[in-house]
């Protein structure tokens, strides 16, 4: 039986829609993505906030027990990857930060006509397979 693998769709955003973001999500720059997430029942999160809060979460419940502690703070330390980082989303589905392939399909595709009409740049849809996702380097592994 083939493995069933969940997926995560992931944006990048305009340097306008990145600033935007959190402190204006009713702008215009940002009004077709906020209506896609809308039908989705989605919400981005950038990439930035997410490492940032794990991190935060470590440190405050013990950084033995998060086993990519060091390898995301080291992220969060270096001052191009936190430019990068803010300009990334992962996008939750019903708070979900993966679902099944049609969700993330479905997602996709009313995001795609977006790209390079404002907010997005891009569109990428992830699996949670980890042969297809990146491994911390050696020197930060547990």
């Amino acid at each position: 039986m083939a493995e069933e693998w969940l997926y995560q769709i992931r944006v990048g955003l305009s340097d306008e829609a990145a600033s935007l973001l959190n402190v204006d999500p009713q702008n215009a720059v940002l009004r077709a993505l906020t209506e896609v997430l809308h039908k989705h029942h989605a919400t981005a999160i950038t990439v930035y906030d997410a490492f940032a809060g794990y991190v935060s979460e470590a440190e405050q419940q013990g950084v033995d027990r998060y086993p990519l502690y060091a390898w995301t703070k080291a992220a969060l330390d270096d001052p191009a990857k936190r430019e990068k980082f803010a300009k990334l989303c992962t996008l939750h589905v019903n708070g979900d930060e993966v679902y099944e392939k049609s969700v993330a399909e479905a997602l996709e595709a009313d995001l795609l006509p977006l790209v390079d009409h404002g907010a997005l740049t891009r569109v990428t849809k992830h699996d949670s397979n980890p042969a297809h996702n990146p491994q911390p380097p050696a020197r930060f592994r547990q």
